[in-house]
């Protein structure tokens, strides 16, 4: 037994394992050890001598390390644990090895030969600047180096630590609730690659944002109105936000307050002429009492509506748009070092989305917009706009008209004023009807505008003499199209009316009569006659106030609505899909029975047939000498296929009625899906819709300042507001004012026009967002065209050319 047990030891000798406590022995894994003993280091794997070098011999080192990597026996990681050092290192070694062999291995210590050392003047103008609050990028611009080298600089001076810990104390001493020693702060998220984390706290629990009025103004710069929170920004430079997003990762910060830097030929400078009428909707204000705050985080909620919106009104349509955009040249019209990339964009839509208050928002801002536009709220128009889809994805289909085709899609339906601008949009779940949806469109226009007496216009997928009634009786007016046939009308009622409303011209052939609908509702019914003489418009309505042009003009007018959905297809990409996702839907609602409608397809087919018999039967009659058959039931007997062809069709369509009959109508849709029923998401959609929708109004507000200086505003005026938004132009911070400096447009009038626009929102004293700083625009001057001075005209040659000598040609 004793020598059993000796042995044993001698084996575990031989073979130690990791639990051998030994200071000279390093175990890189299971068949690799480092054993450093009187001043030299053994490598060995599986108890065979890999490599052994001095101690303090850098190439030999380098060689075991790489000899380790490159023969598979370890992992970088592993290697750099056991030697001390970084993966960088081993990996520089090995690119050295690969390049240059053993000899590049070998390197002295000290300061490389060859490369210039960094003179300690400009150590001591990079601290100089350093606590001037200079940031590391104009350094390196001052010093014509790169910022990685300034940024080594700085923490070989032991700069960055210092400078971290005042921050702390500095906070620390704003706010008495932070609380603990100073710690090393994480990477901020520009040097993570430049997305900032999503906060899983929820957003009643706001952090301690710096918000203070009181602090010093020349570290935030800005303030703004009562109402809205005061931010405030602990960096010098609006183009390095180091600090902020600092604060932002320790959870210290729920916006970015903007700082503006001045800046040349900014890219869209012009969409900042949009600000004062996205102030004037109230958009940040009902943004911040709906939602509250998305959280800590650098880009806010107030930095998340500016930049949607401004992205709308510089024609980005979705936010993967952002890749083909310099992120700088946005951040500098946001007062940032650098807008939000798609990622961040995409995380902040969700979060929101995740509240399911997008209604609410919608609703918020159509009051605010109700008691500023009161008067354009007399005439409504209540109309659906279908959103095809092409996705993998089973949803219900509906008639799309503007292709005359049946496709999957989804139902918005949007509420316009008299002035054809959007108030706010509903929208539906499987596409239902213009009948079905009119009175809950109703119960929130009646909250909006209250016991006002409103006329609600639509188009003749409204028609119903039932709903009529209904709607009448609850305080409504109602104009439309009639639908269906009617008797046409005599040409001696019809009478040329003449008006101008609205500023226009108006000319319509009308005749004004009653008429009774079925259910005995007595409306008024105006019918306009076409240019050709022929073609009669009816309309109806229950206004009998109204002259009988205003009526036509009024329903004509929805075309308005009309060219708004076409121009947000084309310019604010309103059928973009925002999101892929689904969501769950109710499984209860009932659809049309696809089996009826193949039955009803199948009946109409032979009531076809039948008719066609019929017709050649009776022809057939029609055409009988009666010399050939005298008598009926000679008839019968000549044609008696015929006959037995039509009993036949009669009793293939009653047995096809009488299998209708037995089939139900509707039937629950999880009847016919396979699977779980499921819906596109709706309230990121429906979100992004109520941005363009504000961006359009902002459009809108421009172009009714921009009327009394421009002509030609309702042919061109869009056209010049958009060329007007998209301007580059200058930055500039003077004292409390915001200056944009525009670039003239492409023509002298177009320019005045700019300018006088300039002048109105100069009044307005707007402040930009989440600053102090008012909103002054201006127009550059206009390169004076150069004078050519043409010299002397040349004179005419007297000399003529002989004629050529064709007397010696073939």
């Amino acid at each position: 037994m004793k020598r059993e047990r000796s042995a044993d030891t001698e084996q575990g000798t031989l073979f130690p394992d990791g639990s051998t406590a030994d200071s000279g022995v390093v175990f890189i894994n299971g068949r690799c050890r480092l054993e450093t003993r009187d001043g030299h280091s053994v490598l060995s794997v599986s108890g065979v001598v890999l490599a052994h070098y001095e101690v303090g011999d850098l190439a030999g080192e380098a060689y075991a390390m790489v000899s380790l990597v490159e023969q598979g026996l370890a992992r970088q990681t592993e290697v750099a644990r056991a030697f001390e050092c970084d993966v960088r290192t081993v990996r520089r070694n090995q690119r050295r090895a690969e390049e240059g062999g053993l000899s590049a291995l070998g390197r002295g210590r000290g300061y490389p030969k060859g490369r210039p050392r960094t003179s300690r003047s400009r150590d001591r103008r990079v601290e100089r600047w350093k606590s001037e609050g200079v940031s590391n990028r104009e350094i390196a611009r001052r010093l014509g180096v790169t910022e990685n080298t300034v940024r080594k600089a700085v923490r070989r001076l032991g700069w960055k630590e210092e400078a971290r810990a005042q921050g702390t104390l500095a906070l620390r001493d704003a706010h008495p609730k932070l609380s603990g020693p100073a710690k090393e702060a994480e990477p901020t998220p520009a040097e993570k690659g430049g997305q900032e984390p999503e906060s899983p706290s929820p957003v009643n629990e706001s952090p301690i944002a710096l918000n203070d009025a009181s602090a010093d103004p020349k570290l935030s710069g800005y303030a703004v109105d009562s109402d809205e929170p005061i931010p405030v920004s602990l960096d010098r430079c609006g183009e390095d936000r180091s600090l902020d997003r600092l604060l932002a990762c320790m959870g210290l910060l729920d916006d970015a307050a903007p700082v503006f830097a001045d800046s040349t030929q900014v890219p869209g400078a012009g969409v900042l002429l949009a600000i004062p009428a996205l102030i004037d909707s109230c958009v940040i204000a009902v943004a911040r009492d709906v939602y509250g705050s998305v959280g800590p985080a650098f880009y806010g909620l107030r930095t998340t509506m500016v930049t949607l919106l401004i992205m709308a009104l510089l024609r980005i349509r979705r936010p993967e748009g952002l890749k083909e955009h310099s992120p700088g040249q946005l951040g500098r019209l946001l007062g940032l070092d650098r807008a939000p990339e798609v990622k961040t964009l995409r995380g902040k839509l969700a979060r929101l989305a995740a509240f399911g208050r997008a209604a609410q928002f919608g609703r918020a801002l159509a009051e605010r917009r109700v008691s500023q536009r009161g008067h354009a709220m007399g005439f409504l128009y209540v109309d659906g706009h279908v959103r095809v889809y092409h996705g993998k994805q089973q949803i219900p289909k509906t008639h799309v008209a503007r292709m005359r085709i049946s496709m999957s899609g989804t139902t918005d339906y949007w509420i316009n004023d008299a002035d054809g601008d959007p108030l706010f949009v509903v929208p539906t779940e499987a596409n239902k009807g213009l009948v079905k949806m009119l009175p809950r469109v109703l119960d929130d226009v009646r909250t909006l505008v209250g016991e006002r007496r409103v006329t609600v216009v639509f188009d003749r997928g409204g028609w119903s003499p039932k709903l009529f009634k209904k709607l009448i009786e609850e305080g409504f007016d109602i104009l439309t199209y009639r639908k269906g046939k009617f008797r046409r009308v005599g040409r001696k009622h019809f009478h040329v009316h003449e008006s101008t409303i609205d500023g226009q011209a108006i000319r319509y052939v009308l005749a004004d009569q009653g008429i009774r609908l079925r259910n005995h509702l007595r409306l008024r019914q105006v019918t306009r006659l076409g240019d050709d003489g022929h073609h009669q418009t009816p309309i109806i309505t229950s206004r009998r106030d109204l002259a009988a042009i205003e009526v036509a003009y009024r329903m004509f007018s929805r075309w308005r609505q009309e060219n708004f959905f076409k121009y947000l297809r084309q310019e604010y990409a309103l059928d973009a899909l925002v999101t892929p996702d689904v969501e769950a839907a109710d499984p209860t609602r009932d659809v049309p029975n696809p089996a009826r409608a193949k039955l009803n397809a199948q009946l109409r087919q032979a009531r076809a047939e039948l008719q066609r018999l019929h017709a050649q039967y009776g022809l057939e009659a029609v055409n009988n000498r009666e010399e050939l058959h005298r008598t009926m039931r000679g008839f019968k007997i000549a044609h008696a296929p015929a006959g037995r062809e039509i009993l036949k069709a009669m009793k293939r369509v009653a047995d096809l009625e009488r299998r209708r009959g037995a089939v139900p109508t509707r039937v629950p849709v999880r009847q016919l899906v396979q699977g779980e029923v499921v819906k596109l998401e709706v309230e990121r959609k429906h979100l992004t819709d109520i941005l363009k929708m504000l961006a359009y109004q902002a459009e809108s507000d421009l172009l009714r300042m921009l009327a009394p200086a421009y002509r030609r505003v309702e042919q061109e005026g869009r056209t010049l507001i958009q060329n007007a938004l998209a301007a580059p132009g200058d930055i500039r911070v003077c004292d409390d004012e915001l200056l944009i400096s525009l670039d003239p447009l492409s023509s002298p009038h177009r320019t005045k026009a700019l300018a006088a626009l300039c002048q109105e929102l100069n009044v307005t004293q707007t402040r930009f967002p989440g600053s102090k700083l008012h909103l002054r625009f201006e127009l550059k001057p206009s390169p004076k065209p150069s004078l050519a001075f043409p010299g002397p005209r040349p004179q005419k040659s007297t000399h003529t050319a002989p004629k050529p000598d064709i007397s010696a040609t073939g």
